[in-house]
């Protein structure tokens, strides 16, 4: 794995350090100089959009008017509000389009009005807007249909729309095509030409929590608004993680706030949810948690049967029924993985045993009857595994339906986008991208992406590359840092979470396996000429522990300037930490090595914290490990 550090820009770094230190935010003055890197690293070197990004509030949220489209989509809701009219929520059934529905249709009841929905069902209907349910809805007397999360490529479902005297609202986050946007009453979508709207990167909950924001401010006191904006915020953050899109800007208002709202859930459904993926604890959660833990359980429901559970289940009132629903969404989660195992052995014998395909610049892998619901998540796990652009392809009869995953540095819906004669119908983004084509095009499709990736890439977009922030020795390794590194939480997507390198530190006692793929290592700062055995038996504990009184306090009456200055006191001993460090996966590359105690490494790691109460303590989670230099 190539290592490759971030650059500083130290003269931005020192001046933010100095701006933070006069500021409110109560931070260590020990833990602002890495804070500072981190931050300018980010891009964020004035003194208020660091507050913001360390501290947002429901202030920072941006004025809904200021989308394109917005003004005429909340005129005419309201108008549909005011005259009892029938309103139509269209969404999409993953995670995203559940939620989106779940926000604006309590929005609507919440304002004076009624909203049914429809979502789609994954494998009979596919992606996008079908005129036949616009037709149903219209000859039942529906006159206004909002689309969450799709419909920015619907022009045939507009078209339909008009023709049925329907109003079409499109509220969308998905890249527009090169023919511009369908021809709907009004186009919400901040990635539309012509809107200025300051974050650019909504998921389509995102985009439906603006329009609920809107016709909250326009038909609610402030009070309420703040409250029910709370109250969407924890599951819009849901939504937020769960795409995938970057956490920052607006973005991280919603994933931050909502974060800490998860932590006292009113919503019976929420609870019932968090009950089954064990997470009602009480406790903070992380986006992690959420991607991994809820965010798979929701997406269940479009991938293996009925999406429309998941707003079955945030409507539900009754916590007993609520809990019925969270157990299915469970066990179709189960299912999911099952079905994901067989039809990864199955990709990754075929990569194993066809070259070609395997060494192929984007990877085009088909199969008779995969389950569409999971093949995005193989592909990604074929990009996770192989580094190289890959869309997967389940085939039934003469028809295909495929789903891409890709690296940074391949615009996949570029890719499909420069072949569209080959299918039926696509959509996406730069790393993602979802299509339907005949199967007898399948070949053409892998045949035409190869050569379009292999004018586009080169051998050195595959390797694996780790980027770490800045150097950071163990001596400097402080409970003080971890806790001040908490601010930059959520992390996710352009806002990853910090890693750090350390050089040449000792390894005090031999690995130890865990579960076969993991390794737990034992490791500490290297020291000034002593040797590995007379520095392990000064091993001490970090202070978080409970073994603190282990560690020389520094007198009540000395300065922090002073032990700055006196190296020979504080590093003696925060030198001679020793620290915890997991290595998840890490165990095949730690066995390579032969690693024994007393050798020296770099490692590549994150910093955290254990809350266990008898094993807690500062941790690190290793990223790489190799021999030092």
């Amino acid at each position: 794995m190539r290592w490759i550090s971030n650059p500083l820009n130290s003269p931005k770094a020192r001046a933010l350090e100095a701006a933070l230190h006069d500021s409110k935010l109560k931070i260590s003055p020990s833990a602002l100089p890495v804070l500072a890197d981190l931050l300018v690293g980010r891009g964020i070197d004035e003194p208020e959009a660091a507050a913001r990004f360390l501290s947002p509030q429901l202030a920072d949220l941006h004025d809904p008017l200021r989308m394109r489209g917005m003004k005429s989509a909340l005129d005419r809701l309201e108008g549909a509000i005011e005259r009892r009219e029938k309103v139509l929520i269209y969404g999409d059934y993953d995670v995203d389009g559940t939620t989106a529905i779940v926000i604006l249709k309590t929005a609507i009841e919440l304002c004076g009005g009624a909203a049914d929905f429809h979502v789609p069902h994954r494998v009979r209907e596919g992606y996008g807007m079908r005129d036949e349910v616009i037709e149903r809805a219209a000859a039942d007397g529906v006159r206004l249909i909002i689309s969450v999360d799709t419909g920015i490529r619907g022009f045939a479902a507009a078209e339909t729309a008009r023709r049925t005297g329907v109003d079409l609202i499109v509220t969308d986050h998905h890249l527009p095509g090169m023919d511009g946007v369908p021809q709907a009453l009004a186009v919400v979508n901040p990635n539309q030409d012509g809107c200025d709207y300051p974050c650019k990167h909504l998921c389509g909950a995102g985009v439906a929590f603006k329009l609920a924001q809107g016709l909250m401010q326009r038909r609610l006191d402030a009070k309420d608004q703040s409250r029910l904006l709370m109250s969407f915020m924890k599951v819009v953050a849901i939504a937020t993680i769960a795409d995938a899109v970057p956490l920052l800007g607006e973005n991280r208002v919603f994933a931050k706030l909502g974060l800490q709202g998860l932590r006292r859930p009113v919503n019976v459904g929420l609870k019932a949810l968090l009950e089954v993926a064990k997470l009602g604890d009480g406790r903070a959660l992380t986006a992690t948690e959420v991607a991994f833990r809820i965010a798979p359980r929701l997406n269940a429901a479009g991938r293996m049967d009925v999406a429309r559970d998941v707003v079955d289940l945030f409507n539900e009132k009754d916590m007993e029924r609520a809990r019925k629903v969270a157990g299915r969404l469970d066990q179709l989660n189960a299912e999911r993985q099952e079905e994901e195992r067989r039809i990864m052995d199955s990709i990754f014998r075929r990569l194993d045993e066809e070259p070609a395909l395997r060494e192929a610049y984007c990877v085009v892998v088909d199969g008779e009857g995969w389950h569409r619901g999971v093949i995005g998540i193989t592909a990604s796990r074929v990009v996770e595994r192989h580094g190289r652009p890959t869309l997967v392809i389940s085939r039934e009869g003469d028809e295909a339906h495929g789903s891409g995953r890709s690296i940074a540095a391949f615009h996949l819906l570029h890719a499909i986008e420069s072949c569209p004669e080959l299918f039926s119908r696509y959509g996406g983004h730069a790393h993602a991208v979802g299509f339907a084509l005949p199967s007898a095009n399948v070949e053409k499709l892998r045949a035409h992406l190869d050569g379009y990736a292999r004018a586009r890439l080169i051998p050195a977009d595959f390797e694996p590359q780790l980027e770490f922030d800045r150097e950071l020795p163990l001596g400097e390794v402080t409970p003080e840092l971890s806790q001040a590194l908490l601010l930059l939480e959520p992390f996710g997507m352009e806002n990853r979470e910090p890693v750090f390198a350390a050089r040449a530190v000792r390894l005090m006692a031999p690995p130890q396996a865990v579960k076969d793929k993991h390794v737990r290592l034992r490791v500490s700062a290297a020291t000034n000429g002593r040797t590995a055995i007379a520095a392990a038996a000064q091993d001490f504990t970090p202070r978080c522990h409970p073994d603190a009184a282990a560690i020389p306090k520094r007198d009540a009456g000395q300065s922090s300037a002073t032990t700055q200055s006196a190296p020979s006191t504080q590093s003696s001993w925060r030198d001679n930490i020793a620290f915890k460090a997991m290595g998840w996966g890490l165990k095949e590359s730690c066995d390579r090595l032969q690693l024994l105690a007393g050798d020296r490494l770099d490692i590549a790691y994150s910093l955290g914290m254990n809350d266990h109460p008898e094993f807690g303590g500062l941790e690190l989670t290793l990223r790489d490990v190799v021999r030092a230099r």
